[in-house]
């Protein structure tokens, strides 16, 4: 929208702009931010910047903690949410340095745009277009209590197939039969809507939007193809303006993987594909599903590395109740055309070759997605270097259903970790191509396991419901 800091300020005079919103990222990928009146903004905050405490974004940073937010223009969108006029905007995190400041490597906006440099030294491909999936559930009641005398969780959807008995409409969706389903039933249709006008206002094509499988009040918003660096800007910006529309209607969003026990839950498939000048990397009629050797090998680096992946795509406790057999979730590592049951399935609705592409399924919305799509382009990226083939390592291709195989043939296939504890095993051991060519520092990977073992072992510790259920009269 935006080329430079005058016409920022053109725009604020014209449009009567109150405020400038910066919005920064923490080590979780949730936003945080500051905000200035906005005839302070100038081009000399640009360049000096706004100044924050990184140690409280949970970064451990060798030098000082003090850093500099440096906003990027190109990212700003007058803020729907605001009721006072407001400018938002992104940007990236600096180190106070002299002459002058530089790129704190740990920050996940710099760690994005590092994996794409890394990529064009390659000389493998110029940019990685992505299409990540955002399923979610929206709730008309939702609370918890965790403390000494009492452990709880509830949600409501009015629609759900447990207020059959009380509904008073009949406007009620059975169990696991909310795909796609229709008006009087789809009664959040105008809330999604608006989600998608908003989107498309702050310049995020959105390619639809619809009910998904999870009756408790499930759906899917999915916009289209775009650059990498851009759609981790534009996933935080997703996720931001679906919690505050369902806000604005009285509803809750959550991105929570397994929010209600027994349904569906809920995802971020992943689509990937590489272009070189105006060339599909990843085409080729004659290779299997029309996919090249290079998408192959692709392919393979992230088979090779999904347990350690599976750190930074999976990244909650919670995200491991989803990966289980049975609600269209992978398990199993492999590969496959239109099969909902391996991790990496190729959609075979994409024909045309700068279409063609494969989605990587056990990401879920609860990572930081400049960390995922850098992950995910590094381990790609490594295997092509190293010509990983799926094929020959055993990773299929699957081309049945994995689900319904006997349980001797399942024990001979490659699972998912289980638990988000062997995903930090598998990170603390395979991590070498994250941190190649400095794209992920070291340290950064090593505190991101520190906070993550914690949080396990905090979690570990509280009783649940379910515990008392089956222990409570032992």
């Amino acid at each position: 929208m935006f080329k430079n800091a005058k016409e920022v300020i053109q725009f604020i005079r014209d449009e009567d702009i109150k405020m400038l919103d910066f919005k920064m990222v923490d080590i979780n990928g949730a936003f945080r931010h500051v905000t200035i009146p906005a005839g302070h903004f100038s081009e000399e905050t640009l360049v000096n910047g706004i100044g924050f405490d990184a140690s409280n974004y949970g970064y451990a940073v060798v030098e000082k903690s003090d850093m500099v937010f440096i906003p990027d223009v190109t990212t700003a969108i007058v803020d729907p949410f605001c009721e006072i006029p407001t400018l938002s905007m992104t940007g990236n995190a600096m180190i106070i340095d002299y002459p002058s400041n530089r790129p704190l490597p740990q920050y996940p906006r710099n760690i994005v745009l590092a994996a794409e440099e890394y990529m064009r030294g390659t000389g493998v491909a110029d940019k990685m277009l992505i299409l990540p999936e955002f399923e979610f559930y929206l709730f008309d009641e939702a609370g918890w209590r965790v403390d000494s005398s009492h452990q709880e969780a509830h949600v409501d959807f009015n629609q759900a197939y447990w207020n059959s008995d009380s509904d008073g409409t009949g406007n009620v969706v059975p169990y696991q039969k909310n795909y796609h389903i229709a008006k009087p039933y789809d009664t959040t249709y105008d809330c999604r809507s608006q989600m998608v006008l908003h989107m498309e206002e702050a310049g995020i094509p959105v390619k639809y939007h619809h009910p998904e499988v999870g009756a408790g009040g499930q759906f899917e918003i999915e916009p289209l193809l775009g650059e990498m660096s851009k759609m981790a800007d534009n996933s935080m910006m997703i996720k931001y303006i679906i919690k505050n529309t369902a806000q604005d209607f009285g509803m809750s969003a959550t991105f929570m993987p397994k929010p209600i026990f027994g349904e569906a839950g809920s995802g971020m498939h992943v689509h990937m594909l590489l272009m070189k000048g105006d060339k599909p990397v990843f085409s080729d009629d004659k290779g299997y599903a029309h996919l090249s050797k290079t998408a192959h090998y692709f392919m393979g680096g992230l088979l090779k590395h999904i347990n350690s992946l599976c750190a930074i795509t999976n990244p909650s406790t919670n995200s491991f109740k989803r990966l289980v057999p049975g609600f269209e979730a992978p398990v199993t590592v492999g590969y496959a055309t239109s099969n909902r049951s391996a991790v990496i399935r190729i959609p075979a609705y994409a024909k045309t070759p700068n279409m063609r592409r494969f989605e990587i399924r056990n990401p879920d919305a609860t990572c930081n997605p400049y960390f995922c799509y850098a992950a995910l382009l590094m381990a790609g990226l490594d295997g092509i270097k190293n010509k990983i083939d799926p094929k020959k390592n055993g990773w299929g291709p699957y081309d049945f259903n994995l689900f319904h195989l006997p349980d001797e043939e399942k024990a001979k296939l490659q699972s998912l970790p289980t638990s988000l504890e062997k995903a930090l095993d598998a990170l603390e051991k395979d991590h070498d191509y994250l941190i190649v060519g400095g794209v992920f520092p070291e340290d950064l990977i090593v505190n991101f396991i520190k906070n993550k073992r914690k949080e396990c072992a905090d979690l570990a510790r509280i009783p649940t419901a379910a515990e008392f259920d089956r222990y409570y009269n032992s």
